[in-house]
């Protein structure tokens, strides 16, 4: 690969061929249930034809013979020459994955590893049994042995010949004058042109002497090569309309990241005049501020809009999911997928991939019960699971559903009480929904025998730790023999977060409002010890208590003076009371990363600075509850 090229059109080809990668992937599988849709075999075939294009202008040999190998696969298949069969889908399938893998080589910099042979062969023998006897005598064939990708070869020098002429011609061009913009070709004529030129290069019928007729590609060359007359030239300028200017441009997430900071910085300069603004008198210092409240509102709005990014990016991983978890377990799984155009931030897009897809392999492994066991519990045999995405105020909610077997609380509390993880009288007082939490317990699992599906690698404990740090919450439901449900509820940005302030001897603190459910004051009458905990009865119920003096700096849970406030989050399943000694109100603040030597203290998620210009934490409310378990 001529790495002398603007590292800008690499750049752009890797980004446009991993987007056309994922869709491939989606519509693989969708045609597979759908075989003769002539719009997918065309959507697949025009991917993979747009990769080879590119893979060819930069010289990626390998790229452009497996992209073209499954370009020639699809051709036939349009054409009704071929018919789709598991064999062919498995192969187009290998094909994607080793695209998936020479992008990331590309990507890095290296040189990528010649394309597997024996890929090749196959893509080479679909194409060959869909073309007759008189195109391909067996004869020939036999004559050449060790040639079996030879016409893949001479195709791939075609692109790479293309590619060099291209790369000519546009330095020629850069030292002219601009062309006249009214006679530029239109995309859809340079599709045209190509699928032209590639008709015109099918390959002749093999012939028994080695020679190679030249005559015949310097006819083809001069077929392409026909002067066009003045008279000609003026017609298509008249018949072609004005290329349309780019409506988008491409822009660095590092330069995203930068104006995202900086948009950040200018919420605490707000946060910081909005707080001199309200001890002055001036009423048109409180209107100037008010403006630039909105403005920097809009600014923040419109910034956090340029970083978003549909879930679909995630989702379209899991229909090629689905169909290899179904086929390696014997199952029958229908995926349904719904809110992919849901949009949420780049960086947290990337964050959730690998605990969504623990997720959804979890469902389908262990969740959707074999079809045989289905059809004796009066179920069909096929499996449901359904994943959607929604948008709820500041945060995105994801759920993934299915029809499965469900979950026993009481084979959970069991698992717990056998692992020594609870006691058996602890584990019995445990409600339906705590149970369900057991599985996020590091090394807890209801199965004694490891699939190799899922189990391994990213456990439940790490899915919730993931998705902790992404300031978000887990939450499972089920229903024995029904079906389980899993929620996932994250912000949609992480740079700027809405707080609860509060005040604990003269220090401020902050709770993520996401977790809030209510805040009220507290009587220290009120409050109960129950097996060597305090609790308050709230509407009935017990609440837990946490005194973050207890917590943060050792002294004594009564040791408050006559009024305390209780800030109660939603923590998992549950709800725990947080007692501090004041509540300062609602503040919109930006997460600064901690210390070095606050970096590994549990319970902190980052700091901030507050409107009145002192510096705040940020708690982490999973963190500090393993801070409050680990000090009982």
């Amino acid at each position: 690969m001529d790495f002398e090229l603007d590292d800008s059109i690499r750049e752009d080809f890797l980004v446009e061929a991993n987007e056309i990668v994922e869709k491939l992937g989606s519509e693989l599988v969708q045609l597979e249930r759908q075989p003769d849709d002539h719009h997918l075999l065309n959507s697949v075939f025009r991917g993979f034809h747009t990769i080879k294009g590119g893979a060819g202008f930069l010289n990626v040999e390998p790229l452009v013979l497996v992209c073209h190998g499954a370009e020639e696969v699809f051709d036939s298949l349009r054409n009704g020459k071929l018919v789709l069969n598991n064999e062919i889908m498995d192969t187009v399938l290998q094909v994607v994955d080793i695209v998936v893998d020479i992008l990331g080589v590309v990507s890095s910099g290296q040189v990528p590893e010649p394309a597997p042979p024996g890929l090749l062969d196959r893509l080479l023998d679909f194409v060959h049994s869909a073309e007759s006897p008189a195109r391909v005598p067996s004869a020939a064939i036999a004559d050449a042995p060790g040639d079996d990708i030879a016409d893949l070869e001479f195709d791939a020098i075609i692109d790479s010949v293309r590619a060099e002429i291209f790369v000519e011609s546009e330095q020629s061009v850069k030292k002219t004058s601009a062309p006249d913009p009214a006679g530029a070709i239109t995309d859809d004529e340079f599709e045209a042109l190509l699928d032209q030129l590639q008709d015109m290069e099918q390959p002749a019928p093999v012939k028994t002497g080695t020679e190679t007729d030249f005559a015949g590609i310097e006819a083809v060359v001069d077929q392409e090569s026909v002067a066009v007359t003045p008279k000609q030239e003026a017609a298509a300028r008249e018949s072609t309309p004005a290329a349309t200017p780019e409506s988008t441009i491409r822009v660095s997430v590092s330069r995203l990241d930068s104006v995202m900071n900086l948009v950040g910085e200018l919420v605490l300069v707000r946060n910081r005049l909005t707080n001199l603004g309200a001890d002055l008198d001036n009423e048109e210092l409180k209107k100037t501020v008010a403006n630039l409240d909105l403005v920097t509102a809009d600014l923040q709005n419109g910034v956090m809009q340029t970083r978003m990014q549909p879930i679909g990016k995630v989702f379209s991983r899991f229909p090629r999911l689905a169909r290899d978890v179904a086929r390696t377990l014997n199952k029958e799984i229908e995926l349904s997928i719904s809110g992919e155009d849901t949009d949420l931030d780049k960086n947290l897009v990337q964050a959730l991939s690998d605990p969504l897809v623990h997720l959804v392999r979890n469902a389908m492994d262990h969740g959707i019960e074999a079809p045989d066991v289905r059809q004796a519990n009066g179920k069909p045999r096929s499996g449901k699971v359904e994943l959607s995405a929604q948008q709820e105020g500041n945060h995105i909610v994801i759920i993934i559903r299915d029809d499965g077997a469900g979950i026993d609380a009481d084979v959970l509390r069991d698992k717990a009480v056998k692992k020594g993880l609870l006691n058996a009288d602890v584990a019995s007082k445990l409600s339906r929904h705590e149970c369900y939490d057991l599985v996020f317990l590091p090394g807890f699992s209801t199965r004694d025998v490891v699939s190799d599906m899922s189990g391994r690698g990213v456990g439940m404990d790490v899915v919730k730790t993931r998705i902790a740090e992404l300031n978000g919450n887990v939450e499972i439901d089920s229903e024995l023999g029904k079906g389980t449900l899993v929620k996932v509820r994250v912000p949609l940005t992480l740079a700027i977060m809405p707080t609860l302030m509060v005040r604990l001897r003269q220090r401020t603190f902050a709770f993520p409002l996401s977790q809030v459910l209510e805040v009220f004051s507290l009587n220290a009458d009120n409050v109960h010890h129950v097996a060597g905990r305090e609790v308050i009865m709230v509407r009935g119920k017990p609440l837990p208590l946490v005194f973050l003096r207890t917590c943060l700096a050792s002294a004594d849970s009564e040791d408050f003076a006559g009024i305390a406030y209780v800030v109660v989050l939603q923590v998992g399943s549950g709800m725990v009371g947080f007692v501090t000694d004041d509540v300062l109100g609602q503040e919109e603040v930006v997460i600064k990363p901690l210390g070095a030597m606050l970096h590994d203290v549990p319970g902190f998620a980052g700091a901030t600075i507050t409107g009145d210009g002192h510096i705040a934490l940020i708690f982490d409310v999973n963190g500090l509850m393993k801070r409050v378990s680990q000090a009982a």
